[in-house]
């Protein structure tokens, strides 16, 4: 016989083998995955247990034992596992690790071992993408092939590590990688590289750059919000946290919404990525539904839905514990489990399946003796339950448990126990002193041993010895009974009636025996009050030990019911109870239902909640719309006052082709309760705009045009899809009105081209929007003027001169016969193209002279002068040349002397050669200035040396520079530390 299958185990006794026991693990193996680049070459997989005698170990890989002399990758290093320079086709798979002593064995749960990688992307260039501005851009990432699956993803722009800022109009999926720009405008030209980053392995690798090409385009057209990343059906683990994705192209940019359509949102919902993601958190069962993603824009919604269902991974609602039983018992383990899918259950005896379908077992033997485990499995995990059934047998010993001293409450209940160690389980009898007991109406031996006696007396104090027998021996033990006076309510609590924010004592006082502590605990409505967690609201009142008073501070309604004081010694207790009530503002309402819809009313239905005691007096309908979600405002109502009565309104005034949502609140004499639960989304019926759009304006612009210009109309004043302008036009003079039709519901101007249109006519215009239903009444007629003629003449007698070699400056007689807003002088280099490399300078008004810089030294510059209007640019004036100086010296004077005369120093420096492209010297000027002013006293001279005052404190800068008529050359300086008794020099290259 192996002595896994002998009869060790036997009574637990200072002489037997108590102490040995079978293995429990510590410490069990953990999925890895082993990065195929890792430096480290080697997989180190973990088991160790405890046990005594100690537990050996072995590992199986798929279910099949390793041999470790077969393969001298393999090495133990305790218990646990050493894989040296794994190999891909050799090492992967599911690990488990067996424990093994004398007392049985157990197997770990299994572990993976799996390759990771991530390859780098292909080397071929990625064709540009082309798209018109304010059209949507899909980048596609393409990730190379991985393992594991998960990957993060961003992108870069122009060079590493330049990422890409995500905002509501850009949005990088993290389940496909691609970028989606939602309208392209021209900053978005540039080359995108997907970067692709492994979590599991740490590495990360980018694709070759995607040239982005935004194509310039007047006017950007405007399109629907179209949904481009969509969630799948998707299966959640309860406790998990999942991303739904939701983008959409479109201009203007989409708003993304979520719903679900079964219910509301989970409370634990957060919303990311400018709405894009949806977070679902810590998901429960109650998750699963139906959700909903709607992309909107001006132009057009687009929805999508998708099922997200909640499974659970294996859970134990019931297992296996290490447990004793005694030969020849009846004993049945139990494991339940819970999960979705409904987990299968298996069953393990020493490691080895076992295939007893139920664990019940009848006349316990040594061989039922051994490590069991209980195995739950559904496709989402496994989970293990371990421990080890003793089987005993010995004769009944009180020795480590003898019949106790026991204290009875007079009239109460008392149970003495009685309870041997024995296998098999030990007949019982019980004596008194000397008289031998027997089961009787205050009397019974329960069937583990323990003396139930009711109702004791001071006539059952004494002692009381328990009689225990089975084939193996006898033993017995004697224990004693004393009783004490009974616990008494002598001030019960009362009754009580109070309103929200009041306080409330609850008395209650008791009389007990002397020898025994008392404690009060109270409880409402059989759930016991914590007066520590609850102190905000909860006080014991100090007033002895025997008082038990309660004190209900700022009462609110969830502290009505019923007060139940428990006064509780170590032997007895007693109970009296009274009611709270608490009066307060009503609560919310419920059954809120919307019926009979039409473009501008609802009715709501409801049901009364409850009144707290005061009745309702009135009800209010608050409503929120898809413009302003997060305010809530109150309804418009007929009747205008709703009666506590009633429980049924229509809300009028509401906007056609709108979604809302309502709630209902009630109010009593007490106040205003909390609303209740919004009803589901409904939209009002079509009908035809009502309001026109305003600040009709307009004129400017080029010649022959005629320009209007309006204030849109709110997206709540559509009243239905496909909502435009009515443009309507005529000459003041004339009858017949044009009629022109703008689509695009938020723009504001149109522009109307005629080359019949003389200047500055005067015309009367009126706007109107229309939509499906038709079209609403037309604004207020304004009167405009068509564009002006640009000026027909060009600026005359330019003139100018170079003022230095770099600046000049212009000047020309005023345009006196045309309408002129101001004059653009462009100058160039009569060598550079004239539109390319030209210069422009705008001198807005009547303007005739300017400024010109930032021009080249001992350079020929050509001018021309054009006036301009609103509607465009005259005629140029002709060419103007300028030759600007040459430039001004370009070394620094070299200071060669400084000296001090009294309170002046003298400051003298060679003179400065010019170069051949440079001016020729006029003289030199000196800057005296404080140390970080910019600004001091400036001297003049021709000669090379001048003689400057000394500060009398402070640090002093001298600047020395040349001057030409190419203006002032570079600078020398030296610093002057003020000091009347020793003032310094310093000269600073």
């Amino acid at each position: 016989m192996s002595r896994l299958n002998e009869p060790r185990l036997v009574c637990l006794l200072p002489a037997g083998d108590a102490t040995g026991y079978g293995p429990v693990f510590e410490e069990q193996p953990v999925d890895t995955i082993y990065p195929e680049e890792s430096p480290e070459a080697k997989i180190t997989m973990n088991c160790r247990a405890r046990a005594n005698p100690p537990a050996t170990y072995k590992w199986r890989l798929d279910s099949r034992d390793i041999d470790m002399d077969a393969d001298d990758h393999y090495s133990f290093v305790g218990g646990n596992l050493v894989i040296s320079n794994p190999v891909k086709n050799k090492h992967v798979g599911m690990y488990s690790c067996v424990a093994t002593n004398d007392y049985g064995a157990i197997i770990s749960r299994e572990a993976s071992v799996q390759f990771g990688y991530l390859d780098f992307f292909s080397s071929e260039e990625r064709q540009s993408v082309r798209v018109k501005e304010g059209q949507g851009a899909v980048l596609l990432c393409a990730p190379p092939p991985h393992y594991p699956a998960e990957l993060s993803f961003r992108w870069m722009l122009n060079e590493f590590p330049i990422f890409i800022q995500l905002d509501k109009r850009r949005f990088v999926s993290q389940t496909t990688g691609n970028l989606y720009i939602s309208k392209v405008d021209a900053s978005d030209s540039g080359n995108y590289s997907c970067f692709v980053s492994s979590p599991s392995i740490s590495k990360s690798v980018f694709s070759k750059f995607i040239p982005l090409v935004p194509l310039a385009e007047r006017p950007i057209k405007k399109y629907p919000a179209d949904l481009k990343v969509t969630f799948p059906d998707t299966t959640a683990l309860v406790g998990q946290n999942i991303t739904l994705e939701c983008f959409a192209l479109g201009n203007p940019i989409p708003v993304i919404r979520w719903r679900k359509l079964d219910g509301q949102l989970p409370s634990t919902h957060e919303l990311g990525m400018s709405g894009a993601h949806l977070h679902l958190n810590n998901v429960q069962f109650e998750d699963a539904g139906t959700y909903q993603c709607e992309a909107m824009n001006s132009k057009g919604k687009d929805y999508h839905s998708a099922r997200v269902s909640v499974e659970a991974y294996p859970e134990w609602v019931d297992h296996i514990n290490s447990t004793e039983k005694a030969i020849d018992s009846d004993y049945t383990m139990s494991c339940v489990a819970s999960g979705k899918p409904k987990p299968y259950v298996r069953w393990l005896k020493n490691g080895t399946v076992y295939d007893k379908k139920e664990m019940k077992f009848t006349g316990l033997t040594f061989e039922d003796s051994g490590m069991y485990q209980c195995i739950a499995e559904n496709h989402h995990g496994v989970i293990y339950a371990n421990a080890e059934l003793r089987v005993i047998a010995c004769a009944p010993t009180f020795e480590h448990n003898p019949v106790k001293r026991v204290l009875g409450a007079k009239n109460s209940r008392v149970v003495i126990k009685c309870q041997p160690k024995a296998a098999p389980k030990p007949s019982f009898s019980w004596s008194k002193g000397t008289e031998l007991l027997s089961n009787s109406t205050r009397m019974f031996i329960w069937e583990d041993g323990s003396l139930e006696i009711l109702n004791v007396t001071l006539a059952d104090e004494g002692r009381y010895t328990c009689f225990a027998k089975n084939d193996r021996g006898k033993a017995n033990s004697t224990g004693s009974l004393s009783i004490t006076e009974a616990t008494k309510i002598t001030l019960a609590p009362s009754n009580a009636d109070v309103t929200v924010g009041e306080s409330a004592r609850m008395q209650c006082a008791a009389s007990h025996d002397s020898s025994l502590d008392i404690t009060f605990i109270w409880s409402l409505d059989g759930h016991v009050i914590d007066l520590h967690k609850d102190r905000q609201h909860y006080e014991r009142t100090p007033n002895g030990s025997s008082n038990g008073e309660l004190l209900i501070k700022n009462t609110q309604l969830k502290h009505a019911g019923r007060y139940s004081c428990t006064a509780q010694t170590p032997l007895d207790n007693v109970t009296a109870s009274a009611q709270l009530v608490v009066r307060g503002p009503p609560g919310p309402p419920g059954g809120l239902r919307v019926t009979d819809i039409t473009d501008k009313s609802v009715r709501l239905q409801w049901s009364c909640g409850a009144d707290n005691h005061s009745p309702i007096s009135k009800y209010t309908i608050q409503y929120r719309d898809s413009f302003s979600k997060d305010v809530w405002k109150d309804a418009t109502t007929s009747p205008e006052v709703i009666e506590g009565n009633v429980e049924t309104a229509t809300v009028v005034d509401l906007f056609p082709w709108t979604e809302y949502e309502f709630r209902v609140i009630a109010t009593n004499t007490l106040g205003t309760g909390d609303p209740s639960t919004p009803s589901a989304e409904v939209l009002t019926l079509e009908a035809v705009p009502v309001v026109a759009p305003s600040d009709i304006s307009g004129g400017g612009g080029t010649s022959r045009e005629l320009t209007i210009t309006w204030t849109p109309v709110q997206p709540q004043y559509y009243s239905g899809p496909n909502f435009g302008y009515i443009v309507a036009f005529k000459p003041h003079d004339g009858s017949e009105w044009w009629r022109v039709t703008v689509a695009d519901p938020e723009a504001r101007r149109y522009v109307h081209k005629n080359a019949s249109i003389s200047p500055s006519t005067e015309f009367e215009v009126k706007v109107k929007a229309f939509n499906s239903k038709g079209e609403g009444p037309f604004s207020h007629t304004a009167i405009i003027y068509s564009a002006q003629d640009a000026p027909s003449e060009a600026p005359t007698r330019v003139e100018g001169k170079a003022l230095s070699a770099t600046e000049a400056i212009v000047w020309w007689l005023p345009i006196s016969h045309s309408h002129v807003d101001g004059y653009q002088v462009k100058y160039w280099k009569k060598q550079d193209d004239s539109e390319g490399g030209a210069h422009r300078v705008a001198v807005p008004g009547k303007g005739n002279h300017t400024r010109l810089e930032g021009m080249k030294p001992d350079s020929h510059y050509l001018i021309e002068i054009r006036a301009y209007n609103a509607a465009g640019y005259g005629p140029p004036s002709p060419h103007f040349q300028i030759y600007t100086k040459k430039a001004p010296p370009s070394q620094p004077p070299r200071i060669i002397g400084k000296k001090l005369k009294g309170h002046l120093v003298n400051i003298a420096w060679e003179h400065v050669e010019p170069l051949w492209n440079e001016s020729s010297i006029d003289g030199y000027k000196v800057l005296l200035r404080q140390q970080g002013h910019s600004t001091g006293m400036l001297y003049t001279t021709s000669r090379r040396t001048i003689d400057l005052p000394v500060p009398r404190e402070g640090d002093f800068v001298v600047e020395v520079r040349a001057t030409s008529e190419g203006g002032d050359g570079a600078v020398a300086q030296i610093h002057i530390t003020g000091n009347s008794h020793n003032p310094s020099c310093t000269l600073v290259a």
